[in-house]
């Protein structure tokens, strides 16, 4: 009762970036406003046309049933919907949905009158589909090869298999350096959380007959284990960073193979081998002081 006796304060009129008062109000706990409308407008619209598209298709086997992007002669305009229209205007549905939540996020936050580091986080994660679906198909298609074909189809199986072929297009993916970057990033959330989250059920659920531990303990703790404790707040504040980064990373290892790089990524590392440190032999190979070595 206490929380929601809290929101009565910010229950009020005003905030909204779009439809005035049309939509400003509340179904329960759940605020709704314009963009609350037109998220649940294109939830539904686009998981109607899934069914549908699940319906033309083959089999109604949840792990086979994939809806997929036109093939590479549509390029960027639009296909009929039997073969990737449907595709096309269930991403649009998507982006519609994304972007109008991360919007209805911006309005709550401007209610409670706090910073949009929710809506800006969540940002991260929309960027990351579009980028999939949307930037990198667009890419592909200025460089001349293919378009909206290149995008992920809808479907678990079909899904996981262009993941895998995408991958394997460019040799080892491992060797992407954005790649590399993205999984460092996701592992080290994954390490700051297990922490995180290990550290407040111990010292919350102590031993029988004990007393619950503060921040205090919380923080010798981690100055006892690693030399320095980042506090309470600043746990929090590396967390978003490292997740933020690890979603960020991820999109873009993903634009920079096709556009940017077409060749096995293992070869892009072939700079390192021109470096002067590891150049040293052939330089000195030139000048004819290593030529007992042939």
């Amino acid at each position: 009762m206490a929380l929601l006796s809290f929101e009565r304060k910010y229950r009020v009129r005003g905030g909204t970036l779009l439809g005035g008062d049309l939509f400003d109000f509340w179904v329960g706990p759940f605020y709704v406003g314009f963009f609350g409308v037109t998220t649940i407008f294109f939830s539904v619209l686009g998981t109607l046309l899934l069914i549908y598209g699940a319906a033309l298709g083959p089999t109604w086997n949840i792990w086979q049933i994939s809806i997929n992007p036109p093939t590479a002669d549509y390029g960027m305009s639009l296909a009929p919907m039997a073969e990737g229209g449907l595709w096309q205007i269930v991403t649009f549905c998507a982006v519609g949905a994304f972007g109008s939540w991360v919007l209805r996020e911006v309005e709550i936050s401007r209610k409670l009158g706090m910073g949009y580091h929710v809506p800006f986080a969540f940002s991260v994660a929309v960027f990351a589909f579009v980028t999939l679906n949307v930037f990198r198909p667009m890419a592909m298609w200025l460089t001349g090869d293919g378009g909206w074909s290149h995008g992920f189809p809808y479907g678990i199986y079909s899904h996981l298999e262009w993941v895998n072929n995408v991958g394997y297009a460019y040799g080892n993916f491992h060797y992407n350096p954005a790649h590399m970057i993205a999984i460092t990033f996701f592992f080290t959330t994954t390490l700051a959380l297990a922490l995180h989250g290990g550290l407040v059920l111990s010292s919350t659920n102590p031993g029988g007959g004990q007393e619950v531990k503060t921040p205090e303990h919380e923080d010798t703790y981690f100055r006892d284990f690693i030399g320095y404790s980042i506090g309470t707040l600043g746990i929090h504040r590396i967390g978003l960073f490292l997740a933020l980064n690890a979603g960020f990373w991820s999109a873009v290892c993903i634009i920079i193979s096709g556009p940017l790089w077409t060749d096995a990524w293992a070869d892009w590392w072939t700079w390192w081998l021109e470096l002067p440190i590891f150049a040293q032999e052939d330089l000195v190979r030139e000048i004819g002081d290593l030529d007992y070595l042939d």
